[in-house]
């Protein structure tokens, strides 16, 4: 299935197999395996594989999903939204740092990747929120990981950092046993 690349994104493709992708909101490269051919045509970018084995398959729909995020990412972006829950839990950033107190005896500051732009937003009476923007779709959902990773949402209270419309199932606790 071919890519159509929308006004604005370039794509270059180099001898040793490096695929660019370069847009508005920035520029992205990608290796590409020497297995799969790929070649832009009328505002599409095509890939082949030279057989039909199940290496090449699996190899033809992964770069082929990579190179999908990496126009969307150049030209649209990508965008996560995280709540942080709990009694005293704060998130505050200061440019490219994220400074949080989720009930440790410690601040956690944690530093993320340039191409990531990170803003909270704390209103009283509601919880703290994180929402990052990035072109790099695996940056950015390896961040959005870390923070998770901090304070995970636990099944009695719920309490913890969880993603923006998130399901958490909770377990009824103490009670429930009698």
């Amino acid at each position: 299935m071919p890519i159509s690349l929308p006004k604005g994104v370039e794509v270059k493709i180099s001898d040793d197999n490096v695929l660019t992708v370069k847009g508005p909101l920035g520029e992205l490269s990608q290796k590409v395996n020497p297995i799969i051919s790929m070649s832009v045509e009328d505002g599409h970018l095509h890939f082949e594989r030279h057989d039909e084995t199940k290496e090449h398959k699996a190899m033809h729909g992964l770069y082929r999903a990579l190179a999908a995020n990496m126009v969307k990412g150049v030209s649209e972006g990508f965008k996560t939204v995280q709540e942080v829950i709990g009694v005293g839990y704060k998130v505050q950033a200061t440019g490219n740092v994220l400074e949080m107190d989720l009930g440790y005896s410690h601040k956690i500051f944690l530093e993320l990747a340039p191409e990531i732009k990170v803003e909270t937003v704390t209103e009283k009476g509601k919880n703290p929120i994180i929402t990052m923007t990035s072109c790099d779709k695996q940056v950015l959902g390896q961040a959005a990981a870390k923070i998770r990773s901090l304070r995970k949402p636990e099944p009695y209270k719920g309490k913890g950092i969880r993603f923006q419309g998130e399901e958490i199932r909770k377990k009824a606790g103490k009670a429930a046993a009698k």
